[in-house]
């Protein structure tokens, strides 16, 4: 498989540009890091996963998001580090038999092979409600479909710690922004957040859903972003 390039949509200290929704709403987290897009070989690897049960591919996705992780630990501070799988619904984990966040996180600690500096923490975020699936959801709805869905078991576990939430989608980071917001009011130090794939397609809804009372030549501008990335797509 052809390795796509690291994407950081949220590098605008090192002089790379932003989109117009990341300039309106700056996230809880530090930093969102992703191996690759969201498309081909890829996408079809993690539906592989996901979808038809293939936990083999946990291992590949595994060893992308080890080098992703490895590159974003450079960033990071000193200390040990908590890596944080995005939970499942328990009803939603025993349908499928497991939670891939965790899977592929498990798969990149074990290719890292630096248990002093990354602790994988399972159990400490929790989805406590079996939300409705974010395909289709404006960014608006999507914040209310997850808003009170997560919440941390045990603080002690997390309290000042660094913690590297790992997921395998990043698409408009609503989920990563929800459970960025759980863990510092539960006593974070700083979230960042990995993952296999980023989505870097906006949805048109997406970009009016937050638009509200921007001047309209940048929201022309905002019009012109997206329809180049849907071309390049």
């Amino acid at each position: 498989m052809h390795r796509p390039a690291c994407i950081d949509p949220l590098e605008a200290d090192r002089g790379e540009s932003r989109c117009l929704l990341c300039q309106r709403v700056d996230p809880p987290y530090e930093r969102a890091v992703a191996y690759g897009s969201y498309d081909g070989e890829l996408r079809d690897l993690i539906h592989l996963l996901k979808f038809q049960q293939v936990r083999p591919a946990a291992a590949v996705l595994g060893r992308m998001l080890a080098e992703t992780v490895a590159n974003l630990e450079q960033a990071m501070p000193v200390g040990r580090i908590a890596v944080v799988p995005v939970p499942l619904h328990t009803r939603k984990q025993a349908q499928r038999g497991f939670n891939q966040a965790e899977m592929i996180a498990r798969g990149a600690l074990r290719q890292l092979a630096r248990p002093k500096r990354l602790e994988l923490c399972t159990g400490v975020l929790l989805r406590e409600h079996n939300t409705e699936s974010q395909i289709a959801l404006t960014r608006h709805q999507r914040r209310e479909n997850l808003r009170g869905a997560f919440a941390v078991s045990d603080p002690t576990r997390i309290l000042k710690r660094d913690i590297l939430l790992i997921d395998d989608v990043l698409t408009t980071g609503t989920t990563g922004s929800e459970c960025a917001r759980v863990l510092l009011r539960a006593g974070a130090a700083r979230v960042w957040v990995a993952t296999v794939a980023r989505t870097l397609k906006l949805n048109i809804s997406d970009v009016f859903s937050l638009a509200g009372n921007l001047p309209e030549d940048l929201l022309e501008e905002g019009r012109e972003d997206r329809l180049g990335m849907a071309a390049q797509g």
